[in-house]
């Protein structure tokens, strides 16, 4: 696969390799050669620009974790991929986008891009275990699956060491889960760390942000309001109106090339 165009791009430090239309079909070792971060170009995942067989919807979005996994959803990623069509002149305004865990609406601003991310839906309780640490954590599908877990008081987010995966409940999460690490700063504002499945801790997480959010809003007992969220990469905002909820940040492309693998 010599000669393939990429971009890179990053949301809130969140960042994936753009492959544009035309790419062929990938492969696992390609994708996790790619994000390789000594060997290849680097990145969190890898979006692939396709067309969508759905009516009404123009562009897939193909999204595949570093570590060459399959993905339903990326809430950043999804950003990346429409500042990328931006970019290149082939969307604008408001563009529906399909991804496999169904269809999103990205609106394109100058420096930020929002999505609508529909409910989430927060279902159950589990916990993980990171280092001693047992922490207790709210269930949360974003169309993909998340553990939010508050962190006690005396427990710093920063502290917690998260080079390997939080062990999480194998039977309650069979595919995997993205941890989340949760402390409030004030009311509906909270700091995040995240480990994500496949791809590690990264400097920030849409899906994540969402899942935070969620949880966040139930605890407060409200069903709308504006969930402000700081990830070591920057700030996410994440809107819930009653109906659907909206994920709004910077997203950039900061790079192209091509790629001689």
């Amino acid at each position: 696969m010599g000669g393939v165009r990429f971009l890179k791009g990053h949301g809130t430090g969140n960042d994936f390799v753009v492959l544009p239309e035309g790419t062929p079909e990938l492969t696992p070792e390609f994708v996790a050669a790619v994000c390789d971060r000594r060997r290849g170009i680097g990145g969190d995942g890898v979006l692939r620009v396709a067309r969508s067989s759905l009516p009404g919807v123009e562009w897939f979005m193909d999204y595949w974790n570093a570590d060459g996994s399959l993905a339903e959803m990326c809430g950043n990623g999804v950003r990346v991929f429409a500042r990328y069509l931006a970019t290149a002149g082939l969307a604008a305004g408001t563009v529906p986008i399909e991804t496999r865990a169904g269809v999103v609406r990205a609106v394109i601003g100058d420096e930020t891009i929002s999505v609508d991310m529909g409910l989430p839906k927060v279902y159950g309780d589990s916990s993980a275990r990171v280092g001693g640490l047992e922490l207790p954590g709210v269930a949360v599908d974003c169309g993909n699956p998340h553990l939010v877990c508050a962190l006690p008081e005396a427990v710093a987010l920063e502290s917690l060491d998260l080079h390997v995966a939080p062990v999480h409940d194998e039977e309650f999460y069979p595919f995997g889960v993205n941890v989340e690490f949760v402390v409030p700063v004030a009311d509906l504002h909270v700091s995040m760390r995240v480990h994500e499945r496949g791809s590690g801790e990264t400097l920030s997480c849409g899906t994540g942000a969402v899942a935070v959010a969620a949880v966040a809003l139930a605890r407060a007992g409200r069903d709308t309001g504006v969930v402000t969220v700081d990830v070591p990469g920057g700030r996410l905002t994440v809107t819930f109106d009653g109906a659907e909820c909206h994920l709004a940040g910077p997203a950039v492309i900061v790079a192209s090339g091509e790629l001689s693998l």
